[in-house]
């Protein structure tokens, strides 16, 4: 039976439904191919997974009413990795309809879809380490308060959690939340800082350091975070209610200076910084604390900041500044 993954043609979802289909799994990708960011490359990231027989790809809006059942119907789907949403903290201060209808009614669309699906097993969806708000006690762990965002993103997937809940309660739906800690890696979002700081420095352009670089991020790589959703996916809770929430971080915050000299070494470029002060949908520190995955899972990261930078450096110089150059 195929594993549904929405998001498909996003940065972790893309990633994901590669390693589902390097292991044979049948995959069932969703998308509605927004152009939030450039769309090649979306497309980019579909065209190395068409090739795969066991790959099928629908583009549509999961937030539409009925959507997927319409057009995934019959298809005998049991678990659903759910990782489709409007990302982005600051781009939610000007559009928050946006984030409400793809983030809010896009989860309780397929919520519906799963309750619905004869034998469900799995829901897998993506929570985010902004539910911990201006949360001053570090690391962060899943049984902390979480109920003061500082921005409009981060309130959209603290619903997804609740909504989740109530599912799991009412109608006994299997479901595991992760709050992802910013995740990096090659065929990322260009809106994510480790993207934008490149592009920059390789163009000799200045960039925007906030607090004078006195922030710290728990960088997380792709490929960290594709082992955990996979072994999570092949668990589901067996308790009463069938539900979970777990932090998928680093667990090794990094100084945003200490990030951006980072990659002035593998870039071989001294960034041009221009200081600006914090911005209030901004956190000061995200710093996971990962026992409880570990405890349940054996799950521990692996791959240090220095290793992911330079992978990603490596791919955006060998081949998205080519297929760009190409355009």
């Amino acid at each position: 039976m195929p594993v549904l993954v929405t998001g498909a043609a996003g940065f972790i979802g893309s990633h994901v439904c590669h390693h589902l289909l390097s292991r044979g799994e049948a995959v069932v990708g969703v998308d509605n191919m927004n152009d939030y960011y450039d769309l090649a490359l979306k497309e980019g990231r579909l065209a190395r997974l068409t090739p795969h027989k066991g790959f099928s790809f629908h583009q549509l809006d999961i937030a539409e009413p009925g959507a997927l059942v319409d057009a995934l119907a019959g298809q005998g789907i049991v678990k659903v990795v759910h990782l489709a949403a409007q990302a982005g903290v600051r781009h939610s201060l000007d559009n928050p309809r946006l984030y409400v209808r793809s983030n809010v009614m896009g989860h309780l669309e397929v919520l519906e879809f799963c309750r619905a699906a004869p034998g469900f097993e799995h829901l897998v969806y993506a929570s985010s380490s902004s539910v911990y708000g201006g949360n001053r006690k570090v690391p962060f762990a899943e049984t902390d308060q979480v109920d003061r965002p500082v921005s409009l993103y981060a309130a959209t997937k603290k619903s997804d959690e609740l909504m989740s809940h109530t599912y799991a309660h009412l109608f006994g739906l299997p479901q595991t939340g992760l709050r992802f800690f910013t995740v990096y890696g090659p065929w990322g979002r260009p809106d994510m800082a480790y993207w934008i700081f490149t592009q920059a420095m390789l163009e000799g352009k200045p960039i925007r350091v906030f607090n004078d670089g006195e922030m710290w991020r728990d960088f997380t790589y792709i490929d960290d975070v594709v082992r955990a959703i996979v072994a999570v996916l092949d668990k589901p809770p067996a308790e009463a209610p069938p539900c979970r929430i777990y932090n998928v971080g680093n667990n090794r915050p990094e100084r945003l200076d200490d990030f951006i000299a980072t990659l002035e070494r593998l870039l071989g470029v001294t960034a041009i910084r221009n200081s600006e002060p914090m911005q209030t949908s901004d956190v000061e520190q995200t710093y996971a604390d990962m026992t409880a995955l570990e405890r349940d899972f054996g799950f521990r990261p692996s791959v240090s900041i220095e290793d992911g930078l330079k992978t990603f450096v490596d791919w955006y110089r060998s081949e998205w500044m080519a297929r760009s150059a190409g355009r």
